[in-house]
């Protein structure tokens, strides 16, 4: 989430506004796909382009189902890695961290927050 709260994506079992469910309308396929995707692209922080760059790179691999590989990728990024590993509190923190040169790959200073982190790469603080 944007905020890192975790707020945005908790649903209420009431429609918005003053008046109520009346006459509200079901969401398309097409609507709900929008969501799920928008939802995950939020919770990674990505914009549209960018989302869009890395599913046609899943798409593209030749082993695995598009979903998995897209899902691998979207790991892969240095700054969900630095969030994962705990060293921030949001992506979005651990996005400046690294944009602020704080993290070192393999002793080299990496501050690219897409950089694509291999297995066995060593991730420290500076």
């Amino acid at each position: 989430s944007l905020t890192g709260t975790g707020k945005e994506l908790a649903r209420r079992n009431y429609v918005p506004g003053q008046h109520g469910p009346n006459n509200r309308s079901k969401l398309s396929e097409y609507g709900l796909q929008l969501a799920e995707k928008q939802k995950l692209r939020f919770s990674y922080g990505l914009g549209e382009k960018q989302f869009r760059n890395l599913f046609v790179q899943a798409t593209k691999v030749k082993e695995g189902t598009v979903g998995f590989n897209f899902m691998l990728l979207l790991e892969r990024r240095l700054d969900n890695v630095v969030y994962r590993l705990g060293l921030a509190t949001t992506r979005r923190q651990a996005r400046q961290f690294v944009n602020h040169g704080h993290i070192l790959v393999d002793g080299k200073r990496v501050d690219i927050p897409s950089y694509r982190v291999t297995p066995g790469q060593v991730i420290s603080v500076r």
